[in-house]
Order: structure tokens, then sequence, then C-alpha cells
């Protein structure tokens, strides 16, 4: 057994699959549910099914598997891979996108990682400001 952020002996999170990449996705979302910073973070379910004789995607490619909002008003984006597991270029595009808006958003893997971005993320200025001045002058 390992111990968790407060010390307390912690099970390891239940696997509902199998796959290590939904037990990240479960202790991520727990640990950015606890955390006082966060207003309201949910799952995203991205990707495609075949419904009837089609197939309909869902979401966006690159969206987030996590998205929410801060108290204090800015876009919380959480992409959770497994230990190994990479990040796909349209999910680094998107994460770079809403951090350069001023966002916040972060790969996160475990409890620590959501624990030290969103510690960092109250250090951070709130905005880009080339990027609102590049869109100050574009609604000129």
């Amino acid at each position: 057994m390992s111990a968790d952020l407060l010390g307390f002996e912690a099970l390891p999170a239940p696997r509902t699959n199998g796959k290590r990449e939904a037990a990240a996705l479960v202790e991520v979302l727990h640990a950015l549910r606890g955390n006082p910073a966060v207003a309201w973070v949910e799952r995203q379910n991205t990707g495609a099914a075949k419904v009837g004789e089609r197939f309909v995607r869902f979401g966006w490619r690159g969206c987030s598997d996590l998205l929410g909002m801060l108290k204090d008003g800015r876009l919380l984006a959480v992409e959770v891979k497994a230990p190994r597991g990479r990040v796909r270029p349209e999910q680094a595009e998107f994460l770079s996108l809403v951090r350069r808006f001023g966002g916040v958003a972060f790969v996160a893997r475990d409890c620590r990682d959501v624990s030290r971005e969103l510690a960092t993320a109250r250090t951070r200025p709130k905005t880009d400001r080339g990027a609102l001045l590049a869109a100050r002058s574009f609604q000129k």
C-alpha cells in the first residue's frame, strides 16, 4: 500500500476495465473534484461509434479528457494519460490553445500532477498578454 496526499494509507484506484489510463482517469478526476481551486470538472467522452449504418463522432479531435473551470473563471483542460501514454499532436495543440488564451491546461498521470499543476497555476499570470493584444488589434 502507498500513502495518499494527506499521509493516510491509500488503496490503489479501482480498475474498471483493466486499462491503466482508466484507473488514472478515476484518480485524476477525484483529485480535481476535491481541489478547492476547481469550480467544476466533467469527463468529456470523445471518439466515434457506429449507430445503425453510420459512424457518429462525439466531441472533437484533440479535446481533453476532462474540461472544467477554476473558481477564478479560467478554463481547465486536463489530458489524462497512463504512466507511459503519449500525447497526440492534436491533444498537445488543444492544450496549447487553452494556455495561450489564459486557461489552465496540462497532462496528468496521477493526483500528484494535479496538485503540482494547480499550485503553479495560482502563480502564473491569468492571460497571455501577447494573445490579448493580438485579439484587441483584430477587433479594431
